[in-house]
């Protein structure tokens, strides 16, 4: 089976063409390839794995998952990821995509020149901000810094979905917070029924976030685009942000931009390919 490792922001996945070589992976061996891929000592290492698979309803389908071999609804790097695979793989000469998710269609823009992919724009669609659409335990309407406690502590934390679960943290310093234990205590918090992606988010001025994340089912990474988004979203909900924002990762910055036209996020961003090779273990 051929691969090819991509990552955005440091944000790593191996992505595996199904388009172009005749593969077939059986749906019960999905969660633990997985996990054998992204095993950073006895696979390839990543942070998850993305199918490119053909679509009915788009030009593309992606499927992707984590490497605790649970499936994502979507993933921002990992549709950036997406996008410039099948451009530089020849799949289609399109420049505009459709690519079909569990959280619906994504259309990702590339920015081309000289044949070369120079980023791509995401738009990501509108925020889902009522508490049922996280999916978050609770009364209805919108989840805005509410308490909310773990491990002893209260934190004021706003709830956004991009398709999928977010909780966003604003602290003082982000660089000195305890990521890695917070992180998994809120990620399967009683009142995150799928549990979530964390964000913790330091503003920095009103166009400029600097954000660390622990993403479901993969721990702390480098870069997450749909955080990114519902950070910038959750800022602006409670007046510590513009609608147009640079996001610091840790992998790198994302540009962020919340349409007031159209309610659509947009994230830009870059993605690269690192190597290629083929896996040969059954």
């Amino acid at each position: 089976m051929r691969f090819s490792k991509m990552h955005g922001l440091g944000n790593d996945y191996v992505v595996i063409d199904c388009i172009s070589q005749a593969i077939s992976i059986p749906e019960r061996r999905l969660p633990r390839l997985a996990r054998e891929l992204s095993d950073r000592h006895f696979g390839i290492g990543s942070d998850g794995i993305i199918l490119v698979l053909p679509s009915r309803t788009a030009h593309f389908r992606m499927r992707i998952f984590n490497p605790d071999g649970s499936e994502a609804e979507m993933c921002g790097n990992g549709v950036r990821i997406f996008a410039r695979y099948v451009h530089d793989h020849k799949l289609t000469r399109r420049r505009e995509l459709e690519i079909e998710t569990l959280a619906g269609i994504i259309r990702p823009k590339l920015q081309v020149r000289a044949g070369k992919v120079q980023g791509i724009i995401v738009d990501m669609g509108a925020p889902r901000l009522e508490r049922g659409e996280i999916p978050m335990q609770g009364p209805a309407g919108r989840v805005i810094a509410e308490a909310l406690h773990a491990l002893g502590e209260r934190f004021e934390v706003t709830a956004v979905s991009m398709g999928n679960p977010h909780c966003v943290i604003f602290v003082d310093d982000v660089e000195g917070f305890p990521v890695e234990r917070f992180g998994p205590a809120i990620e399967r918090h009683q009142a995150f029924p799928r549990r979530t992606n964390v964000e913790f988010v330091q503003v920095v001025g009103p166009a400029e976030l600097r954000m660390r994340v622990w993403e479901r089912g993969a721990g702390e990474t480098l870069a997450c685009g749909t955080g990114a988004a519902a950070s910038l979203v959750a800022a602006h909900l409670n007046g510590r942000s513009e609608r147009k924002a640079v996001i610091h990762l840790r992998g790198g910055d994302l540009k962020v931009f919340w349409n007031p036209k159209d309610n659509h996020v947009f994230i830009t961003g870059p993605a690269e390919e690192v190597f290629t090779g083929e896996w040969r273990r059954s």
